[in-house]
């Protein structure tokens, strides 16, 4: 570091023009901060503890001024002005550059190796403040990103109170649709790469394999030799020293008995206290002998010497914890300072908790009034905190405490290797640990701090840290006994209402030293003004406790800037350095300690980023300023050392980890030897490996470098640090940053979190700040994009999420700022609750997996051989044969249904066919053979006559799910015309569901409309009128009274391929068509499922499925006629009233075979799952169930159906009863499980490699292992074979392709209004491309794979079983890959607990994600950050947009199947009104 030459040290400025540059910035600064100030101090927000260790590197350099009498332009031409005479040029720097920011850069490293600049005398000091380096530089790099806008997140009008929902949208966007102008602006801030793509290698196409950032060839890398040692001054030992703490203590509290010790002040300043050294050697004493014969369990003493002792004091009473402390020491008993638990769960409390049980602490002291302030059980006994071991508590104050016999004296007095003291440290994970300091440590912690500091006998020391831990503990309890100085501790409410306080008692007490930090001077600088008779003359030393921040420069500079005026001499502000571990590391000397000057580097911050430090004048926009933390403290050895890996001695340029060996660090975390080994015996090794001590060293956790005149600096902390991709950043130096894109109006300074989580195995840096009540939503969104292009362009790194927090909701650690792991942890558990997210996923993930190129195909020739495709069998399956099985007579008698109807009502007229039930349970109507074939005979005759239909014309069927709906089919069969089944309107949403009917009556050319009196006058009705045209209606008839008549002939189709009905449904992907049934095919779906189910005229069947479409269409009006069986129907409509309604009728009538759908088993498993042992007094049984089956049209949800069979076993249900069925719209049914043949099995395949189309197969619960369950068997008759869908070609077993199915109950084509039947004819009548060409196959349009099983069918064979993998038209292709929505949406749903369901769509080339919201709307934008890591972490995909609606939005149909497409148009009409809408950039 010194020979790359170091910054020039600036010209002397004369008195009176650093007057009026002080008065100057003040004036500046209160315009800007007055406001906040009073914000601060009424909001306890305003002061974290750590406020000011994220600063940028000046604090009163105001960028737009909200009031006052100068503005940023006034004040930069004044200083102009001041300064011009006075700022040198620079090495190498270009003049006009250098009057612009006005900063003395550091010498250049042009020169091979120029000389170090000669140090300035040492009263002077560089006065210039730094952060006006900072805020140009953002400026600078905002400046850049001018053009480009961000969208800005839609909020639901009660989420918001202001809005501005067109705030960002673009030129030429008509401003129709808020949701879809934002996406087109958003793909348009995506069409420009933002960064040079990576370096890709080969992925071989099973395997996704993620980018590993390549280094930088260009990469700065360390030149200097390797460091040397750094040395401390030794410890001057000799007979003045004492031999122990408190053998010092026992000598002043009997010779100088009345010297002050310790003065305690209350909340206004006043002096409530003053403990003398008598005092507290006599009370130390008391509670010694207490602690040690007067508490006794079981006649036994409590505590022996070594046990671990809580102390729970609060801030404002330094006396008794200190009475407590040395009370401890003399019971040889080991105290561990804790914070106060304000309530029982406490940010925190829990890791707390964690400790006190690690080192068994049993005891805890406190004061009376403490005890009283904490929260209490019902006993009246202090309460239980979360995660806390039992403990006693023992109030301290005077009148608990057993005076000593004249005779007694402690034992303790040595100062050997035994643990001393106990200090709770926690790390940047959150969990808590206990930093054991030994005797022999906190004496030589004590010599080494005196030393250094030059204290003496009788001092006064002001005190602003907390005097529990760290260096207020260390120089306010510990080493101010040692020297019998007074201390003056300021409580931290105090320095709350009033900031100046310390500077007060400073000048009140004439105290020597202060110790504060960087914040405290901050904040003394706000109120100061009008304050002219403050001297601080009388201090020699002013030490910073976080001098190592590297922002505490801008504190130090401005402070003496103002107070040098007030007799503040320069040399007197020392920054030190420390750490729980090493304790006090470094720290600057005063001139007559023996310091030499102190010197600051202007460093690179790309360069840091690499681990290299690199003196830069040139690039003004990225530095980091840093000042030395002093020197090494005495009688310790210092080196740097690699952060990660192997010690290695890092090279002289180059920011490595300091670590310190002496006798005056911490020993061990207590309890916790494996990372105590790692931290606290670290053997540093030369970079031949060879160790460079045999002494070990302890490592602090700082990073940092030695520079010139062996002084340390520090930049950064190993907990603050996020390594993304090759580079390390810092918190810190993000944080400031982000202060300088004008913080004052939006957020609050000293309440913002940085922290870095793990997403797809790299840091992803997350910034969390609190938002000023009093901020637009529109303006705190623009500072947050403004806020990540300045990390963006300063630190080249993108950030993955911003979040605005509601003012004081923020976790706060013990002495106000932020608790960052607590923040970090309700962050991942979705528990923070912010008001404004903005997620950036597409910038800063940089190391997805590469997209996939499709592979040519291998050509037909090289791979059929026989009946193997490429080494494995052709995936091919068929059903049992139909010609063995059936009466092949009585089939072709009974080719038609109407034939069959007329057949059983003359020979079995009385028997039942269909029991309708009602909600309550009872039976509505019945109807036996003959009441069936009459009913239809009246519709019948009402066609021809009323109506005067002729043969062929369609007839739409509007009925709600009953036996008319079934009488009325029969009827159009009867006369000859073709039926279409519609669901009728809802009565509550016409708008919605009215249209949709239209629509299927005039694409099916429907001649007339057959439906019920009341649907009748609800299609007429007004409130019809306002969404159709009532007039354009059809014929309308009303079947309820139709007159007794019966049709001279019933109709006989002259051919079996004559159409039968019409089958319209609406699919997954939102397209309606209709297919068109033949007679035959009609007779064959029921002939399948006879054979397959067993359905014989002695059967009875529950069917709980709705009868308009589909397999539910065939099995309400064609099984029960064709088979003889009697149908038990219920409508799935009845379940919303009663939910047990399916289950009680199976048990009723013994169904053993019962049919419903996934919505009614949902809603059985929901609403029925804990009342199970209701249903079993009220005499539900399900074990007379031997095969139950869901109808769907999708891949089985293993997961329902698996919860479904556990909740009603103990109703009987057996456990192989749940199966699925699989049909879709060219054959509704290819798939049934039937009563017979092996039980469906389950596979495991490897999700990453479906994406690929490939199938394989992996062990249960391996990594990315997905379970597929069999959709049931496929039917008789039915052929089954795996296509390629682009190719046509066969495929292999277990190979994912497109279903064909050939069998005598497909389709036979679509019917559309628009005669495309030419678009869809492959659908129905494909061939394959090579091997068997002659079989006509229609295509289903399901991803699906064939696998031979092991088990054995009816017919002995092996049995073949089919797996359906998703609908083809529903996947998505991103990536190169395949996607199915299901997979997606399943991740999303378990990211929280409070998301309901979910949908996935695209659009464009963007993944949207909505979910539906079962919580408080408030909750919404906790979900944005966590459904985009889990999408990218499963599935390596972006989410462009993430909606957050409210339950039951998402559209499903009467399956229970999710219609993503018609999601899908209403986000982008801008219909689903939802809560948030988030634009990841």
């Amino acid at each position: 570091m010194a020979e790359r030459g170091c910054p020039l040290e600036a010209v002397p400025l004369p008195s009176e023009v650093r007057e009026s540059l002080a008065e100057l910035e003040l004036e500046l600064s209160e315009a800007a901060i007055f406001s906040v100030v009073r914000t601060q101090f009424k909001f306890r927000s305003g002061w974290g503890s750590d406020c000011l260790t994220n600063m940028p590197r000046t604090v009163l350099t105001a960028h737009q001024p909200s009031g006052g009498d100068i503005t940023q332009k006034g004040y930069e031409k004044k200083r102009g002005k001041l300064l011009a005479r006075y700022v040198p040029l620079t090495q190498g720097v270009d003049p006009s550059l250098q009057a612009e920011t006005r900063i003395p850069g550091p010498s250049q490293a042009t020169a091979p190796a120029p000389k170090p600049q000669k140090p300035r005398p040492s009263h002077t000091r560089d006065e210039r403040f730094r952060s006006d380096v900072h805020t140009e530089a953002v400026q600078a790099a905002l400046a850049k990103y001018k053009e480009r806008k961000m969208p800005m997140p839609s909020k639901r009008r009660s989420v918001l109170t202001h809005t501005a929902v067109e705030a960002c949208t673009p030129p030429g966007v008509p401003v129709s649709s808020r949701v879809s102008s934002k996406i087109q602006q958003l793909l348009n801030t995506l069409k420009k790469p933002k960064r040079p793509p990576l370096k890709e290698f080969f992925v071989d196409d099973l395997e996704e394999v993620l980018e590993v950032q390549q280094p930088d060839p260009n990469q700065p890398k360390p030149e200097g030799g390797q460091m040397a040692v750094l040395k401390g001054e030794l410890l001057a030992v000799g007979s003045t020293w004492p031999p122990s703490l408190l053998a010092t203590l026992r000598q002043w509290g009997t010779t100088q008995p009345k010297a002050p010790c310790l003065t305690a002040l209350d909340t206004t300043g006043k002096a409530v206290y003053t403990l003398t050294y008598g005092k507290l050697w006599s009370r130390s004493l008391k509670l010694a002998y207490t602690l040690l014969n007067k508490l006794t369990s079981k006649n036994e003493p409590l505590l022996k010497p070594g046990d671990r002792v809580a102390l729970v004091f609060p801030n404002s009473d330094p006396v008794m914890f200190t009475v407590a402390f040395y009370g401890c020491l003399l019971a040889e008993l080991v105290p561990v300072p804790i914070e106060v638990p304000l309530t029982r769960k406490d940010a925190g409390s829990q890791q707390v908790g964690f400790l006190l049980g690690s080192c068994g602490v049993a005891l805890a002291l406190t004061t009376d009034a403490c005890q009283k302030g904490l929260p209490k059980a019902q006993t009246g006994e202090v309460a239980a905190f979360k995660g806390w071991p039992p403990l006693t508590w023992l109030v301290i104050d005077g009148k608990h405490l057993a005076k000593p016999p004249k005779d007694w004296h402690p034992s303790a007095q040595d100062a050997g290797a035994g643990t001393a003291y106990i200090e709770y440290k926690t790390s940047k994970e959150g969990s808590t640990v206990g930093v054991a300091v030994s005797h022999a440590s906190l004496l030589a912690q004590c010599q080494a701090l005196t030393q250094a500091c030059g204290y003496s006998e009788a001092e006064t020391l002001t005190n602003v840290l907390d005097f529990k831990r760290d260096a207020g503990l260390w120089h306010g309890v510990l080493t101010s006994v040692m020297n019998r100085m007074h201390v003056v501790s300021i409580p931290y409410a105090l320095m709350k209402a009033n900031p100046l306080s310390w500077i007060q008692k400073v000048c009140a007490y004439k105290a020597r030293a202060a110790l504060v930090k960087s914040r405290d001077m901050h904040w003394s600088l706000l109120a100061q003004r009008g304050q002219r008779d403050v001297s601080l003359s009388s201090l020699r030393l002013l030490v910073v406790a976080d001098g190592a921040n590297p922002w505490s420069i801008s504190s130090c500079d401005a402070f003496l800037n103002v107070f040098q005026a007030r007799g503040l001499r320069p040399e007197v502000i020392c920054p030190c350095a420390s750490s729980p571990e090493a304790l006090t590391v470094a720290i600057r000397r005063p001139p007559d300690l023996g310091g030499p000057p102190p010197r600051r580097a202007v460093l690179s911050m790309s360069c840091l980023s690499h681990g290299v430090i690199r003196l830069d004048a040139e690039e003004k926009l990225s530095v980091l300023t840093v000042q030395d933390v002093g020197q090494v403290m005495p009688g310790a050895n210092v080196c740097v050392v690699k952060v990660e890996g192997t010690p290695y001695l890092c090279k002289t340029d180059e920011v490595g980890e300091i670590c310190v060996n002496s006798s005056a660090t911490a020993t061990a975390y207590y309890g916790l030897l494996g990372i105590t080994k790692n931290i606290f015996e670290t053997v540093p090794v030369t970079a031949g490996g060879a160790p460079i001590s045999d002494r070990p060293f302890t490592r602090t956790g700082l990073l940092g470098f030695i520079g010139p005149d062996n002084l340390v600096f520090v930049v950064g902390k190993l907990d603050g640090l996020m390594v993304v991709g090759v580079r390390r950043h810092n918190a810190d130096d993000i944080v400031a940053t982000a202060l300088a894109v004008e913080p004052m109006k939006f957020v609050y300074r000293g309440r913002i979190a940085v922290f870095s989580v793990t997403v797809l195995h790299d840091d992803r840096i997350v910034l969390v700040a609190e938002q000023r009540p009093d901020a637009a939503e529109e303006d705190s969104f623009q500072w947050m994009s403004r806020v990540l292009q300045a990390i963006d362009s300063i630190h080249q790194v993108g950030v993955y999420c911003l979040a605005l927090v509601p003012a004081n909701t923020l976790p706060k650690a013990p002495l106000g700022g932020i608790h960052v792991s607590e923040t970090k942890q309700r962050f991942l558990e979705g528990m923070l609750h912010p008001c404004n997210v903005l997620m950036c996923p597409h910038t800063c993930v940089t190391n997805l997996p590469k997209p996939r190129q499709k592979q040519p195909e291998v050509g037909p020739a090289s791979m059929i051989v026989g009946n193997l495709v490429a080494g494995k069998r052709l995936a091919q399956a068929s059903g049992r044969e139909l010609s063995h099985l059936e009466d092949s007579d009585q089939a072709r008698k009974l080719l038609f249904l109407p034939d069959v109807l007329r057949w059983r009502a003359s020979t079995t007229p009385e028997h039942l066919l269909f029991l309708l039930l009602s909600a309550k349970g009872t039976v509505t109507s019945t109807t036996t053979c003959i009441q069936l074939h009459r009913k239809a005979e009246r519709v019948a005759a009402a066609l021809m006559e009323k109506a005067r239909l002729t043969t062929g014309a369609h007839v739409a069927l509007v009925y709600p799910p009953g036996v008319d709906l079934i009488a009325a089919f029969y009827g159009c069969l009867y006369c000859g015309c073709v039926p279409v089944s519609v669901r009728p309107p809802h009565p509550q949403n016409l708008a919605t569901t009215l249209p949709t009917v239209k629509m299927i009556v005039e694409v099916s050319k429907s001649a007339c409309v057959l439906t019920t009196q009341a649907i009748t006058r609800l299609l007429k009705s007004k409130e019809a009128l306002a969404t159709v045209d009532v007039r354009t209606w059809p014929t309308i008839l009303d079947t309820d009274d139709v007159p007794k008549k019966r049709v001279a002939s019933i109709f006989r189709p002259p051919s079996p391929d004559m159409l039968a009905y019409l089958d319209f449904s609406v699919s997954t992907t939102g397209i309606l068509a209709g297919v068109k049934m033949s007679h035959a095919a009609a007779s064959a779906l029921c002939r399948s499922i006879k054979l397959q189910c067993e359905l014989y005229p002695s059967r009875q069947i529950a069917i709980c499925l709705d009868p308009y479409c589909g397999l539910g269409f065939a099995l309400w009006c064609l099984c029960s006629v064709y088979s003889g069986h009697q149908s038990v129907l219920v409508p799935p409509s009845e379940l919303e009233t009663n939910v047990s309604l399916w289950l009680w009728a199976v048990s009723q009538y013994k169904a053993r075979v019962t049919f419903c759908s996934y919505s009614v088993m949902e809603m059985c498993a929901r609403g029925l799952g804990a009342q199970t042992a209701v249903l079993r007094m009220k005499g539900v049984n399900l074990s007379c169930v031997r095969t139950c089956m869901v109808v769907a049209e999708e891949r089985p949800r293993i997961a329902l159906t698996q919860s479904f069979s556990k909740l009603f076993r103990d109703l009987g249900l057996p456990a192989r009863a749940v199966s699925t069925t699989f049909g879709c719209r060219v054959n509704v049914a290819i798939c049934l499980q039937g009563t017979a043949g092996p039980d469906p099995t389950t596979v495991y395949v490897d999700m990453r490699a479906l994406r690929h189309d490939r199938v394989r197969l992996v062990e249960r619960g391996s990594p990315h292992s997905l379970p597929l369950t069999e959709s049931g068997k496929i039917l008789p008759g039915v052929k089954v074979v795996i296509a390629h869908s682009e190719t046509r070609g066969p495929l292999g077993d277990s190979h994912l392709g497109e279903v064909w199915v050939s069998s005598p109950h497909s389709a036979t084509g679509y019917y559309t209004v628009y005669g495309e039947e030419g678009l869809h004819a492959d659908h129905f009548s494909a061939r394959l491309s090579f091997g068997d060409t002659q079989t006509v196959w229609a295509r289903t349009g399901f991803l699906g794979f064939l696998r031979r099983t092991e088990l054995t069918d009816a017919s002995g064979e092996r049995h073949d079983a089919l797996y359906v993998v998703g609908s083809l038209d529903e996947t998505l292709e991103l990536r190169g890959m395949r996607y199915h929505p299901v997979d997606i949406e399943t991740s999303v749903i378990r990211a929280h607990r409070s998301i309901a369901e979910c949908a996935v769509f695209t659009w464009t080339n963007l993944l949207v994600v909505v979910v539906e919201l079962d919580g408080l709307e408030q909750d919404a934008l906790d979900l944005v950050a966590l459904v985009t890591n889990v999408v990218l972490e499963e599935h390596h995909l972006v989410v462009g947009v993430v909606v957050i609606v409210d339950p039951g939005v998402i559209p499903i149909n009467s399956r229970g199947e999710k219609q993503r497409m018609h999601l899908r148009d209403g986000f982008l009409a801008d219909q689903l009104d939802p809560i948030y809408v988030a634009y990841n950039m």
